[in-house]
């Protein structure tokens, strides 16, 4: 999974199998970032990234349904929830996941997608990367497609940076822009208190500030996984883990929303064993010991004031799978 591998596409490509169910329904995870560290933006204007994902227990549910015949083929999105914040149009990942599997594997066939989400909108942790994904697992099944795991990760790299690891779960490293993903070992079962914000951080701003905050200094490049924390996270240890936890895009969400640093602060002087911002923001993940302490720190997080509300998920789970 450490190297994608491109779709294989021609002239003239075989004709498509067709699955013979007539709804396939897929769960995709969310994540949070253990370890983020950001370089230099390069020409292209992209930084290069080393992260550690970790997946989340918080899923996205996509059933892909079979059209009718007599229907026009087309490929159409339905909310379980309606929100009005998630798109249902080609602006959604899941729909355009679907129509960029369609044509690399020269499918005419149509699609309806339901969705039911469960990670928080524009909350950093990658909910649409995980109905992208979801998407191409739920249709490549559907449809008989028959793409495999790189090819499928192929796809998702072109959708979006954080879009091939959902693919995977459990907890991995990325490179490049992200896209650039390779399984890590982790024993264990990690308790995380997410506190939410009401008001999103854009991912580009929080770049550019990052980019400011950096230009005094000489240009920052990405650094490693510590061994320490991949130790930790092999031997299991959340305690070992909290002291390796990084993210150098923080600051800057600091400098934006100044009002999250007194999250990290109130989530560690309620127990929390680390809490960070997690990717871009707004979000901010709180390593907790126990669900005795996730209480606590919810508790006291949700009194505050200081954030929309809290979460307790464990974690890693499952990457992208068929169910039911």
């Amino acid at each position: 999974m450490s190297h994608l591998h491109s779709v294989p596409c021609g002239p003239d490509p075989a004709p498509p199998r067709s699955g013979s169910a007539a709804s396939v329904r897929v769960e995709a995870p969310g994540k949070v970032n253990l370890f983020l560290s950001v370089g230099a933006p390069g020409p292209d204007g992209y930084h290069p990234l080393t992260t550690v994902f970790q997946a989340v227990r918080l899923i996205e549910t996509i059933t892909a349904r079979r059209q009718p015949s007599q229907s026009r083929q087309d490929i159409t999105l339905t909310l379980e929830e309606p929100d009005g914040a998630v798109p249902t149009d080609e602006a959604n990942l899941a729909v355009r996941a679907a129509h960029l599997l369609a044509r690399a594997a020269g499918v005419s066939e149509g699609v309806d997608l339901l969705l039911r989400k469960r990670v928080p909108v524009a909350g950093g942790m990658a909910g649409g990367s995980a109905d992208a994904a979801a998407a191409l697992v739920a249709c490549n099944a559907l449809w008989g497609t028959g793409l495999g795991p790189g090819e499928l990760a192929a796809l998702a790299a072109q959708l979006g940076a954080d879009v091939p690891f959902p693919l995977i779960g459990s907890t991995a490293v990325g490179h490049g822009r992200g896209d650039l993903v390779t399984p890590l070992m982790a024993r264990g079962t990690y308790q995380w208190v997410i506190a939410l914000q009401e008001r999103g951080l854009s991912t580009p701003e929080v770049f550019r500030r990052f980019d400011d905050l950096s230009g005094a200094g000489p240009a920052p490049s990405t650094q490693e996984v510590p061994e320490a924390m991949t130790a930790a996270l092999r031997a299991g240890d959340p305690r070992a883990l909290a002291a390796h936890l990084h993210n150098d895009l923080q600051a800057a969400a600091l400098d934006l929303r100044p009002e999250l640093a007194g999250v990290i602060a109130l989530a560690e002087r309620a127990g929390a064993l680390r809490a960070i911002v997690s990717g871009s923001g707004p979000t901010v993940v709180a390593l907790v010991q126990d669900a005795a302490c996730a209480q606590r720190v919810r508790r006291a997080l949700d009194a505050s004031g200081l954030c929309s509300r809290t979460l307790r998920v464990d974690a890693p789970v499952a990457g992208a799978r068929v169910v039911g």
